[in-house]
C-alpha cells in the first residue's frame, strides 16, 4: 500500500482530540472532587492509617450530609453488622427504606440487608417477616435458606419442610436435612407420656420417601440408620420386641458404620427374648468386619457377663493388638471394675481362680491403673463435627455448633486420629 502525504494531516487532528478529551475528564474529576465533603477524605485517610473506628465516624458524617449516597449507606450497614453493632446497622437500613425516591432494586437490597440484621440480632420474628418480603425478588434463594435456619432454631419442623420444598423448586440440589426434619417430627410424636404412634409412623414413612432420593449418596447411610433406629424405638414403645430387634439388626446391613450407636440396644433386644448368646455372636462377627470402640465395649461386657474373664480378655487382647487404643483399654478396665463390684461377678471370678485382668496387669492396682488411663483419654472420648470441629460427648445428627446436619461421624476422636 502506497503512503500518501496528506495522511499526515490526521496526526495533529488526533492529538488535538486527545488533548480536548483529557481536559474534559480532568475538569469533570475536579468538579466531582470539589463536591465531595471533607469528611469523605478524612475517612479515607483514617482507613489508610488503619483507624477503622474514626473512619466509620467520618463516613457516617458523609452519609448525613449527602443522603443520596445509597452505596455508602449499604457499605456502612454491612460494616456495622460485621462488627456486631446491630442497632446501628438496623437504623441505617431502615433509613434507606424510609426514602420514597429509593429505586426498586435498592429497596429490595435494603430489605434483604435489614432481614439479615434482624437475624444476626436474634430478632427471629422480625427477621422472618423481613425475609418473607423478598421471597418474590432476586433474593429468593438466600431468603428461603435463612427462613429454613429460623424454622430449625424454633423447631418448627412442618414449616421447615415447606421451606425446603420451596428451595428445591428454586435450585436443583439435594436437601438431606429433609429426612431429618421428618425424623424430628417422629421424635416429637413419640415424646411425652402419651406418644402419638400414628403421627410418628406417618412421619417415618415420609422420611423413608425423602431418603429414597438420597440412596447411593455418601450421606444416605446416616439417614437410613436414623430411620431404622426411630422405627425400633416406635416398636419398643408399641410393645413389639421382635420388630424392634429386626429394625436394630437392619442397621448392621444398611449402615454398618453406625452399628456402634445401637450395639447396646441390640444386645438388650436379644436378651428380652432370651437369645442374648445369639445377639453376642451377631455383634462379635460384625465387630470383626467393622471395628469400633463402642461396639468393642459392648462385646467385651457381654463376653465378661456371659462367659467370664478369660474369653472376654482373650477377645480384648486380640482386638487391642489389631487396633491399639487407650480408650479401648479404659473401657475394658471400667467394665472389669464394675463387674468386680457386682456380687455375682465377684463369685464368678473367684470360681475361675485368678482374674485374667490381674494376670495382664501383673498385680497392679486395677482401680489406680484405670484412673491414670482415664485421665488421658477423656479428651479422646468425644465425637467431633467435621465442619466446625465442635466436640461433644454425645452423638448428634445436627451439630450444636454450626447447625450442619450429618457432620458427626459415629466414631470417637481417637478412632479418627
Amino acid at each position: 500500500m502506497d503512503f500518501e502525504t496528506w495522511w499526515l494531516i490526521f496526526v495533529p487532528v488526533l492529538f488535538a482530540l486527545g488533548w480536548i478529551a483529557s481536559r474534559v475528564d480532568i475538569r469533570q474529576m475536579l468538579s466531582e472532587t470539589r463536591s465531595l465533603p471533607n469528611s469523605y477524605f478524612k475517612g479515607l485517610n483514617f482507613l489508610l492509617n488503619e483507624e477503622p473506628d474514626r473512619a466509620i465516624d467520618a463516613f457516617v458524617e458523609v452519609a448525613k450530609l449527602d443522603p443520596e449516597t445509597t452505596e455508602l449507606h449499604f457499605a456502612l450497614g454491612s460494616l456495622f453488622r460485621r462488627r456486631g453493632e446491630m442497632e446501628r446497622a438496623i437504623r441505617v437500613h431502615q433509613s434507606l427504606l424510609s426514602r420514597a425516591d429509593l429505586p426498586q432494586a435498592d429497596r429490595e437490597s435494603a430489605q434483604h440487608e435489614l432481614a439479615q440484621d434482624f437475624l444476626k440480632a436474634g430478632m427471629l420474628d422480625r427477621a422472618e417477616q423481613a425475609f418473607e418480603q423478598v421471597l418474590d425478588t432476586r433474593f429468593a434463594v438466600p431468603a428461603v435458606r435463612a427462613l429454613i435456619r429460623i424454622y430449625e432454631s424454633e423447631h418448627d419442623w412442618p414449616r421447615a419442610i415447606e421451606a425446603v420444598k420451596r428451595l428445591r423448586a428454586l435450585v436443583d440440589e439435594p436437601v438431606p436435612q429433609l429426612v431429618h426434619y421428618q425424623c424430628e417430627r417422629a421424635v416429637a410424636a413419640m415424646a411425652g407420656k402419651n406418644p402419638d404412634f400414628k403421627a410418628a409412623s406417618e412421619a417415618l414413612d415420609a422420611a423413608d420417601h425423602a431418603a429414597a432420593a438420597l440412596r447411593g449418596d455418601a450421606g444416605s447411610q446416616a439417614s437410613e440408620a436414623r430411620i431404622a433406629m426411630l422405627r425400633a424405638q416406635l416398636a419398643r414403645l408399641s410393645g413389639k420386641p421382635e420388630e424392634e430387634r429386626a429394625y436394630l439388626a437392619s442397621v448392621l446391613d444398611t449402615a454398618p458404620e453406625y452399628a456402634s450407636l445401637i450395639a447396646g440396644e441390640l444386645i438388650e433386644s436379644y436378651r428380652q427374648v432370651g437369645q442374648q448368646e445369639e445377639g453376642l455372636a451377631v455383634l462379635q462377627n460384625h465387630y470383626m468386619r467393622y471395628p469400633s470402640l463402642d461396639t468393642f465395649n459392648v462385646v467385651f461386657r457381654e463376653l465378661r457377663s456371659q462367659h467370664g474373664h478369660k474369653p472376654a480378655w482373650a477377645f480384648a487382647r486380640e482386638a487391642l493388638r489389631a487396633h491399639p487404643s487407650l480408650l479401648g483399654l479404659d473401657r475394658m478396665l471400667e467394665a472389669e471394675l464394675v463387674l468386680n463390684e457386682d456380687p455375682a461377678g465377684a463369685r464368678l471370678a473367684a470360681s475361675e481362680g485368678s482374674s485374667a485382668a490381674a494376670d495382664i496387669v501383673a498385680g497392679a492396682d486395677l482401680s489406680l491403673l484405670r484412673t491414670l488411663i482415664h485421665k488421658h483419654t477423656q479428651r479422646l472420648d468425644r465425637y467431633a463435627c467435621r465442619v466446625c470441629g465442635f466436640e461433644a460427648r454425645h452423638f448428634y445428627w445436627q451439630c450444636p455448633g454450626c447447625n450442619s446436619w450429618e457432620t458427626y461421624q459415629p466414631r470417637r476422636l481417637e478412632e479418627m486420629k
